[in-house]
This record gives C-alpha cells, sequence and structure tokens, in this order.
C-alpha cells in the first residue's frame, strides 16, 4: 500500500568514538537492558542492533545473566542481530578481513539463534567495489546502506552489482539511518509528521512502504515508541512495526530496475569523509603489520606445524576486526580512543607473532644452530634476500651461504658490530657481583664460549654458538672467589664477543616453503655465480641492470623501468596547510605551498653486489602551524630534515624508496608526487579484492566537496607510474592529471571543525584530537616504484606488491652446530597471472577432518587460469562462510578457472 509506512527501531552504536570503548559501553548496558525491557513488556516491539555481534557480545560481557533473553528474542525474530562482528571502515582493512569479520560475526549470532540475513552497511565512509560478491558469496542477497551511492538511483533500491557480476537488492536509505527521527520528535504529531514525509519522498518509493528508520546514535528509542505508534496508526496510512530483515523480505518488491556496478563513493546524498584515509597515520600502518602477520602466522601454522593454535588466532583476528571500525582505524577519536585502538592492534600483532614464530621453531629444530631457515609465507617460489648476524671474517675472507644442496653464493656484509662488550676495573672485593650477570652461560645476550682468569684480569668470551666445551658456572664463581682472595686490590674485566657482522644472504625459497643455509668461509671453487647482474650504486646514481635511478640536483629521483619507460622528478615533496578535522581535508584560504628544499645532500650507503643504498637528505622549511585565524600559515617555519633512502636489490625490477622525517608542524599536509610522462585521465588502485579505477573528479552534492582524493590499498596506478605500498593510504591525480600525489601525512588537531570550507555541516563535534598532529613522531612511508608504459598489469603490479609487502621469515636453527642442513621443501604452489591469495589456514570438519583452505581471487577482467599443487588428494569448494559446494578427488594438482574479478574458496586435504 503506497501510503503505508514500517517503522524499524534500532540503534547506531559506534563502538569508541569520542569516547573510548568502556564509556560508551556502559551507555550500551543500559540502552540494551532498555531494549530488552521495553521488548519483553511489548510483543509489537521489534529491534535491530545495528548489524553488528560486537554489541551484543560486550553486553553480555556486562550481562551474562542476560543471554537467555537475548536469545529468546533472537528467537521470536523480534531481535535482529549480526550479520558483521563490527561495522567495519571498507577500505581500511584488507579485503581477508572484511571476510573475516562477516564470519565471524555470523557465528556468534548463530550461538544465540541466527544472524539477519542483510548486508547492513549503515555508516561506512562509502563501499568497496567487491562488497556484493562477499555477500552473495556468503549466501547473503540483500544489502541496506547510506553513503556513497551515486545520483543515479533516484528510489529507495538499487541491484548493486560486484565486478564479476555478484548482484545483491540494496536498500538505499537516501535519508540515513535516522529519517524517522524528525517524525517522531513530536509524539502526537506522527501521523501528520509522517503524511509530510510520505508526500515529500513519494517518488522514491513508489508502491513501496516508507521505510521510517527510528534510532541514532548511542540510544535506545523511547519505550512508548510502539504505543505512540498504534495511536498514529490509521486505516488510510496504517504503520508497521519491523525489523530491518523483515521490512526488506516482507514490505517491498525485489525487483528494481536501478543498477549501480562497483565501489560507492559518491558524496550526493551523504558525506564520506575521505580525509580519514590519510589521518593518524600510525594507525594504518600497525593496521597493515597486525593483518600481515596474522595471514603469514596463518600459513606457517597450517603448513609447517603439527600444533593447531586457533584460538591465538581467533584472538588475534577479533582485535584486528575490532580496530577496523569505522570510527577506530580510521582515526577519527580522541587520543584516548586512538591510543586504545593502536594497542588493541599491537596486542592482535602479538598473539599473531607467537604463533609465527611457534610455528617456526618447529621446523627450525632440524636445522642446526650454525644455520638458518627461510620460510616463504606466499605461494610461488621466490629469489629473496635476507639479513641475518654472522661472525665476521678475517679480512681478505670471503663469506658465502651454503644452501642445503651444497651450492654455495656469494653474501654482502653491510655492517660490522663493536667486540668489546664492556672493560671495567673494579676493586676484587666486587667481582662476585659481576658473577651475578650471567645466567646459566647467557651474558650480555650472548653465550660465554669460555674465560680467561689471570692475576687481576677476567676475560668473558662470547659467541652466539659457543665452540667451546661445557661451561659451569659454580666452578667459574669457585675460581674467581679464590682468584679474588688471593689478588686483592684493582682487577680489569673485559667481556669481547666474537666479531659480529651483518650479512645479507640470497637464498632461493619454494612455494610456501621453507630453505636453509649456513654462512661460511667460502670454498672459490664452489661458489655458484649469480643469474643477476649486480646492484650499483655511484655518487648520484643505482642501477641493477633492471631498473636503474639518478638522483637529480634537487634530490628528486628519474627511475627508469625494464623497459625503459622513465619517471622523472619522482619523490618531489609538497606540503601545505590543512585547516581541516579528522574527516576532511581542508586547504587554508591562503595558502603557501612548499616544495624545494633549501639545503639537498646525498650519501651513499651500501654499495652493491646484492643490495645498493643511498641516502638523500633534503632540508624543508616548513611553517610551523596556522595562524590563530587558521586560514593562513605561520611565518615562523621549522626546518626539517627528511631522509629518502633508494634501494635497488639484484633482479628485482624495483625501485625501494622510503621516507623519514620528525615532525614539527601542525595543521599542514605532505604528498610524494610521482609526476608522469603523459597526463593520465584514469587512475587505478588495488585493494579488497579487486582493482579500481577512477577518473580525474569525484560526484558532488549533498554538503562535501568532492575532492578526487581516492583510496589505495597494495598499489596506484597511472599512467606509466605503479607505485607499490605498505599500507592503506589516499592519493590523487593532481595538475589535470599530469601528477600523482601520494599522501605522506595529515597533521590535523581536532576530531571535527563546526566551520569547514569542504563541508557544510560538522561531522562530530569539535573536540580537540592533538596527538592527530603527529608532533614530535617520526614519519615513516616506504614504497617501491614500478615505471611501465603498459601499465600496472604490463608491470605484473598485483604480482609485485605481494612480493614487497610480504618478506621471507626467517629463524635460528636449534639442531646441533655442524649437523647437515635439512633438503628444502615446498608447501602449496599456486600458478596463475593476476591471481591473489589472500589466505592460507587450518580448517577443521566434523564430517571431513582437517584440511588447509586457500582463497584466491582474479584481479582481472579476464580471469585468472590457477593450478595450485601441493600434498592432497581432494578439494572441496566452499562458499565464504566455509559450507561446502562441491567435492572432487585431485590427483595431480588443482586446475581452477576463476572468472573476471571471482573470488573463490577452496579446501585441500
Amino acid at each position: 500500500m503506497q501510503n503505508s509506512a514500517v517503522f524499524v527501531p534500532h540503534f547506531h552504536w559506534d563502538r569508541e568514538w569520542y569516547e573510548p570503548f568502556q564509556v560508551f559501553r556502559h551507555r550500551l548496558v543500559t540502552a540494551l537492558d532498555t531494549v530488552l525491557e521495553t521488548a519483553e513488556a511489548n510483543p509489537d516491539f521489534r529491534f535491530t542492533v545495528d548489524g553488528q555481534m560486537a554489541a551484543i557480545e560486550d553486553y553480555l560481557e556486562m550481562r551474562p545473566e542476560n543471554r537467555d533473553r537475548v536469545a529468546a528474542l533472537v528467537a521470536g525474530g523480534r531481535l535482529a542481530i549480526g550479520p558483521w562482528l563490527i561495522l567495519l571502515d571498507e577500505f581500511l582493512c584488507s579485503g581477508e578481513t572484511i571476510v573475516r569479520n562477516l564470519q565471524m560475526g555470523w557465528a556468534a549470532a548463530a550461538d544465540l539463534g541466527g544472524s539477519m540475513p542483510i548486508g547492513y552497511l549503515p555508516d561506512m565512509f562509502g563501499h568497496v567495489a567487491q562488497m556484493p560478491q562477499i555477500l552473495a558469496r556468503a549466501g547473503i542477497e540483500h544489502a541496506a546502506l547510506w553513503r556513497g551511492v551515486p545520483g543515479s538511483v533516484d528510489g529507495h533500491a538499487f541491484r548493486w552489482r560486484a565486478p564479476d557480476g555478484s548482484e545483491v537488492r540494496t536498500e538505499f536509505l537516501f535519508d540515513g539511518y535516522d529519517n524517522g527521527l524528525d517524525v517522531l520528535l513530536i509524539p502526537d504529531q506522527i501521523r501528520r509528521a509522517l503524511g509530510e514525509y510520505a508526500e515529500m519522498t513519494a517518488e522514491r518509493w513508489g508502491g513501496d512502504p516508507v521505510l521510517a528508520m527510528a534510532g541514532t546514535d548511542h540510544n535506545a528509542p523511547d519505550p512508548h515508541l510502539a504505543a505512540w505508534l498504534r495511536r498514529a496508526s490509521s486505516d488510510e496510512r496504517p504503520i508497521t512495526i519491523a525489523t530491518l530483515d523483515e521490512y526488506i523480505r516482507k514490505h517491498v518488491r525485489d525487483e528494481v530496475s536501478a543498477v549501480v556496478t562497483g565501489e560507492l563513493r559518491s558524496h550526493v546524498r551523504g558525506n564520506i569523509l575521505p580525509g580519514v584515509l590519510s589521518v593518524r597515520l600510525g594507525l594504518k600502518q600497525r593496521m597493515a603489520v597486525a593483518e600481515r602477520t596474522i595471514d603469514h602466522a596463518e600459513r606457517v601454522n597450517a603448513l609447517w606445524s603439527r600444533r593447531d593454535d586457533s584460538p591465538f588466532l581467533s584472538l588475534a583476528w577479533h582485535k584486528i576486526i575490532e580496530s577496523s571500525a569505522h570510527d577506530s582505524v580510521v582515526g577519527s577519536g580522541t587520543d584516548e580512543t586512538s591510543d586504545q585502538v593502536e594497542a588493541r592492534l599491537a596486542e592482535a600483532t602479538h598473539a599473531a607473532r607467537a604463533v609465527r614464530d611457534a610455528a617456526l621453531a618447529e621446523p627450525a629444530a632440524l636445522v642446526p644452530s650454525d644455520g638458518y631457515l627461510v620460510a616463504n609465507p606466499l605461494p610461488f617460489p621466490r629469489a629473496a634476500l635476507v639479513e641475518v648476524d654472522v661472525v665476521a671474517p678475517p679480512e681478505g675472507t670471503v663469506l658465502v651461504a651454503t644452501a642445503a644442496d651444497g651450492s654455495a653464493r656469494p653474501v654482502q656484509l653491510t655492517s660490522q658490530a663493536p667486540t668489546v662488550l664492556s672493560d671495567e676495573r673494579m676493586d676484587a672485593s666486587r667481582l662476585e657481583r659481576v658473577l651475578r650477570r650471567i645466567h646459566r652461560r647467557e651474558l650480555f645476550g650472548r653465550l660465554i664460549d669460555h674465560y680467561e682468569l689471570t692475576p687481576g684480569s677476567l676475560v668473558f668470551h662470547l659467541a652466539e654458538v659457543p665452540a667451546g666445551g661445557p661451561f659451569d658456572l659454580l666452578i667459574l664463581r669457585r675460581e674467581v672467589a679464590a682468584a679474588a682472595a688471593a689478588h686483592p686490590g684493582e682487577w680489569r674485566v673485559l667481556t669481547l664477543e666474537e666479531a659480529r657482522a651483518t650479512a645479507l644472504v640470497p637464498v632461493n625459497v619454494p612455494a610456501s616453503g621453507l630453505a636453509s643455509f649456513r654462512v661460511e668461509p667460502s670454498d672459490q671453487a664452489a661458489v655458484r655465480p649469480t643469474t643477476f647482474a649486480p646492484a650499483t650504486a655511484t655518487a648520484r646514481a643505482l642501477s641493477n641492470g633492471l631498473v636503474e635511478v639518478a638522483i637529480a640536483a634537487d634530490g628528486t629521483l628519474d627511475v627508469t623501468g625494464t623497459d625503459g619507460t622513465v619517471l622523472h622528478g619522482v619523490g618531489r615533496l609538497v606540503d601545505g596547510g590543512d585547516r581541516g578535522d579528522s574527516y576532511n581535508y581542508a586547504p587554508p584560504a591562503q595558502d603557501v605551498l612548499v616544495s624545494e628544499p633549501a639545503e639537498v645532500a646525498v650519501e651513499i650507503l651500501e654499495n652493491g653486489p646484492l643490495r645498493s643504498r643511498t641516502r638523500v637528505t633534503r632540508v624543508y622549511e616548513w611553517p610551523a602551524a596556522l595562524s590563530s585565524e587558521r586560514d593562513l600559515r605561520d611565518g615562523r617555519t621549522v626546518p626539517t630534515p627528511v631522509e629518502t633512502l633508494v634501494e635497488v636489490r639484484a633482479g628485482e625490477p624495483f625501485v625501494r624508496v622510503s621516507t623519514s622525517f620528525l615532525n614539527s608542524s601542525a595543521d599542514h599536509r605532505l604528498r610524494f608526487h610521482v609526476p608522469l610522462p603523459e597526463p593520465a585521465s584514469v587512475s587505478a588502485s588495488a585493494g579488497q579484492f579487486a582493482v579500481t579505477e577512477r577518473g580525474l573528479t569525484a560526484e558532488g552534492g549533498w554538503g562535501e566537496y568532492p575532492i578526487p582524493t581516492f583510496p589505495a590499498s597494495s598499489f596506484v596506478s597511472a599512467g606509466a607510474a605503479n607505485v607499490l605500498l605498505d599500507h592503506a593510504t589516499e592519493y590523487e591525480l593532481v595538475e589535470d592529471g599530469s601528477e600523482l600525489a601520494i599522501t605522506l601525512l595529515r597533521a590535523i588537531g581536532s576530531i571535527s571543525v563546526n566551520i569547514h570550507p569542504l563541508r557544510d555541516e560538522p561531522a562530530a563535534s569539535e573536540i580537540p584530537a592533538p596527538g592527530a598532529q603527529d608532533l614530535g613522531v617520526r614519519i615513516e612511508n616506504r614504497f617501491a616504484v614500478v615505471p611501465s608504459a603498459t601499465g600496472w598489469r604490463g608491470a605484473n603490479a598485483v604480482a609485485l606488491a605481494e612480493d614487497f609487502r610480504n618478506d621471507v621469515l626467517v629463524a635460528r636453527g636449534t639442531a646441533p652446530a655442524g649437523d647437515r642442513l635439512p633438503a628444502d621443501a615446498t608447501g602449496l604452489r599456486v600458478d596463475g597471472t593476476d591471481v591473489l591469495v589472500s589466505s592460507i589456514r587450518r580448517v577443521a570438519d566434523a564430517d571431513r577432518g582437517a584440511g588447509t583452505e586457500i582463497r584466491l581471487a582474479a584481479m582481472s577482467d579476464t580471469g585468472s587460469a590457477v593450478r595450485v599443487t601441493g600434498a592432497f588428494t581432494e578439494a572441496t569448494t566452499v562458499d565464504l562462510l566455509g559450507r561446502p559446494l562441491s567435492a572432487a578427488p585431485v590427483s595431480d594438482g588443482l586446475e581452477l578457472a576463476l572468472g573476471p574479478w571471482e573470488i573463490r574458496t577452496v579446501v585441500v586435504r
């Protein structure tokens, strides 16, 4: 009926934001207490819990006695929970984190009676292109959301299509998730207000009932809501109370004509607050580290450990997912909230690291203690460089890395450590105190190889792996006591370590596999020459035979790629003012851009043959802050040295670049520019199972200026420039598409500002956030630059980004020194072009037993032919919730034909 209305009581719960988590949880408990009491007192009442199970988990941790009450309301269809664990920011975490979020939320809801089968995404700051496929492959047919929908949608629903063609019917909350509140302002005027709202929005609804979302942030609906709506309901305009699920499944047409494909980042009907992509850089970096660490932990635990550490991995995933909330990792909260998110991500990383290291310890137990184990977390073979600490060779002696097959390759020594750890003089009566430093055999982090005790002198010789015989601390104590008594007076205590050096070692590691080596003096006849041209460095140039770098007078880089493509002026830094807030960048009315350094210095740090490094130091005069009226940059400047480390490695087709500086300026934005040989009208960035193309502009509307800064996770490409990334960030094509600009830092001092030049309405209260200025913080970013005339596909950017972001793992052997090195071992191998393997983990099935789950995505519009090989004889295709779809025996590897942009999950046994 055209004039009917459906009210959906709900709340939107930001788990942490302008107050930290525990403060908001105190409010949450009160609010859900009210919801339960209201629902139990009124059979007509329904409530939708914001789509996230974290609110229920947080509540039941404080009110465990209410679990049965919650479950009863869920079973009765009166309390809609799930499907997410947390309402995330989709662009600031990996696609795998999005999947795990859905899996953990769905499972938690199942324990209480079942999830709402709606992909409810009410307040995210835009939506990723592959979300429809993620939902569809979990069996979810509907979504509901607000922000980011383009102006082409003129109704209240549309078909949202992923790049692979998957679709979900999507309810468009075009007036936000609180559109029903204005109708409820005066309880005895609800009928009139509803009529006016229905008339104003009639073209949106067509023949469907009006959806009135009756709720807002951090508050339960009024307990009298059902009574008010009963009084307002009439035969002419009946009112129903429902959950969001009931509205979508029972009250509206399933057929809609509007279709939207890909990501949703339009400003037309709601602010998408793009500045959150770059504020509080540290949170974005810590999210990337946590995700990478748990990914590696899962892979080595599944492939190389007999121990199932799933409880620790689940703990780590839970904390990562909690931190991905759209007011958490975005950095739009107070300083204390940001500190808590940072600590939670650190805790997740610690738990994952413990699992990773324990898993590596098992194969490391087969490697002698004078050798090293190398594990490859990626499912393709790699030639990697690793740094290890070794005994420094005598002058003139060459060290080599000897592999298990007896082959040897030269190593590169990059530094040498001091051998004198302490040189002390003391009275004989104090010698006993020196012995307290020794713990069994350990002293100063090394082991005592042997000692020399002569009148007036005690010399300790330390080694990482002792070559001497047994050491007995009790005998040493007795000998020292006797010597001190026999020779009173001054003694010299000298602690010497064997000469140590840092060696850069080339290692070939199988797919998802293990290799081992030991570093030893060379027998030149056995040394196998490297297959790559050496990396070299001269005063202002680096090369490895694949890529070349020339350092210009202003400190920028001219980078030549493998196909001869040249990028000139890479790394031009442009610093400007920012009078915005944590949500939106805004330049001051009278901005001052600083792009020219006052000083430039170049220093060669390493000159091959495996790795060459040059440090470029540029000193800039950046304004200290904004002036008091905030529309002018301060005349006071701060000299700020910015160090740029430029690195090429033998065999790598890209140039590694990292920047570092101590931030001493407030209210500014710093960007790293990559000029393009020809202006580009389109850019592309990779993240969340897709490579998304964008133009030079964004669609405006609502009240937010559509500044065309866009998200990128693993790489960004424009024209001939491809930049591999370490963490999620923002970029923009500037100067009419002639330069790619990547944000290194956005320093601001307020959660929101009341008057913002690029946004009409405040995004929150004007609460100070001085920590978001990052004053006194060392700001570090790392990239890799890949010039290619054929863009990201021709550059093989999908594979190179994985190589750049995922270092091999190294562990010291623990078997007796001198034992034979174990043979190399291969785990799972995946062969295919433009294919991403987002997860390899241990899983268990009650019917089929233990298995290894592999999630793959075709990162191209042509699909991927994939071959998976390893020690398995059966493969089962499962959906994104792990439910079996089909199974088949496998005799000689698994052949998969992935469609364009398809996400596929298989379990092998």
